[in-house]
């Protein structure tokens, strides 16, 4: 037995050698397989740069009614919260007494017109007079000065009757602009003062209307360095679309036009003036909406949809992409705002560039892919 152990442990190394020979030759373990995802390849278009405003509704013209002379109201001519027009009577005030005052203002001026005219026969007797010297040179100043100081006290007797008639006009209070007309603040009977600090009525022209629009100050800033840069070409004339407060959007679009040159010190905002058709009335005063408008075209933006960006906990935002090996590669991104489904990318991805947008949790950095481009 002892002789024979030799020869068996001989074989046994033998048996091991030619296993151990037998698996170094098979191949090495392979990886996991590309993991199949979807990507955008992502390519430059122009991008129509629009912002979401809040905004308040205001008139296009505003007058409140005051009385320019006093006394007591007779009547009132017109429905409230209808429409009047400009030089529409509105209030009738009790007028005998400027009727008489201007009745005294004629007679004062036709007696004004008879003294002229005796005036006139009398300085035309006395020069005739003074050619053959019957009269002296001090009667004829005389009836000179006399003609023309009652032609002065003509003058002054027909601005009397002008300004007793405008008194009597302003009895009969109308509208200073065409529009709308609120509530009245008297009533028949009331006793109203010239140039009172109440007014009696308000009339308001809505159609037009203004739609007052509030902007960020830092967005303005970035606006103009962006056009001075060239990146956003200016488009004044694409139409203002506006937003109702039940969320339907207004039938009739506005028109910029103009931007305050004055920030608010309190909200650093500043205003954006639309002006809009408002045939139905359906825009009122003070009414909250919101205005869609355009600020300006990117000819070359770059558009990466928002499944594809990610952020995290400090707010950096990130996308995969898939580089020229087939493998991940994370990407720092800067984007700035969205834009339907979109962001706006504005530094760390290129055109040409395919990111990642489903099978991300199934990937990593480095790792292969087999990139599926996406279906429009």
């Amino acid at each position: 037995m002892s002789g024979r152990s030799p020869f068996r442990a001989a074989a046994v190394l033998a048996v091991a050698g030619l296993a151990l020979s037998a698996c170094g030759g098979d191949t090495a373990p392979q990886g996991p397989p590309a993991q199949a995802v979807t990507v955008v390849t992502l390519r430059n278009e122009p991008v129509t740069l629009v912002r979401e405003l809040p905004a308040r509704v205001h008139p296009y013209l505003i007058a409140e009614v005051r009385p320019q002379v006093s006394g007591i109201i007779e009547k009132r001519l017109f429905t409230e919260g209808g429409e009047v027009k400009e030089g529409q009577a509105l209030y009738q005030l009790d007028d005998s007494t400027y009727q008489a005052e201007l009745a005294s203002a004629r007679a004062a001026l036709a007696r004004a017109e008879a003294t002229l005219e005796s005036a006139q026969l009398n300085e035309m007797r006395t020069a005739e007079l003074a050619k053959v010297d019957a009269v002296s040179q001090q009667d004829l100043e005389n009836a000179t000065a006399a003609l023309a100081q009652a032609r002065a006290d003509v003058k002054l007797a027909q601005a009397n009757v002008r300004a007793r008639t405008i008194q009597l006009d302003y009895a009969r209070i109308t509208a200073p602009i065409s529009g709308n007309i609120g509530k009245s603040s008297v009533t028949q009977g009331a006793l109203v003062t010239q140039n009172q600090a109440q007014a009696l009525a308000t009339v308001q022209q809505l159609d037009p209307i203004y739609v007052d629009a509030t902007a960020s100050s830092t967005e303005l800033l970035q606006l103009r360095r962006d056009l001075e840069a060239g990146l956003i070409k200016r488009d004044n004339s694409v139409p203002v679309s506006i937003i109702l407060e039940d969320g339907t959007t207004y039938k009739h679009d506005g028109k910029l036009t103009f931007a305050d040159v004055t920030v608010d010190p309190t909200t650093g905002t500043f205003s954006l003036r639309v002006l809009a058709p408002n045939p139905n009335r359906v825009l009122m005063p003070g009414m909250y909406v919101r205005t869609i408008m355009t600020l300006g075209v990117r000819p070359n933006g770059l558009l990466v949809p928002q499944q594809g960006i990610a952020r995290d906990a400090r707010g950096q935002t990130s996308a995969l992409v898939v580089d020229a090996e087939s493998k991940v590669e994370r990407r720092d991104v800067q984007v700035s705002r969205a834009i339907g489904d979109k962001w706006l990318v504005e530094s760390g991805l290129d055109a040409g560039d395919r990111v990642i947008i489903e099978g991300l949790q199934k990937v990593r950095p480095g790792a292969p892919v087999q990139p599926i481009e996406a279906q429009d």
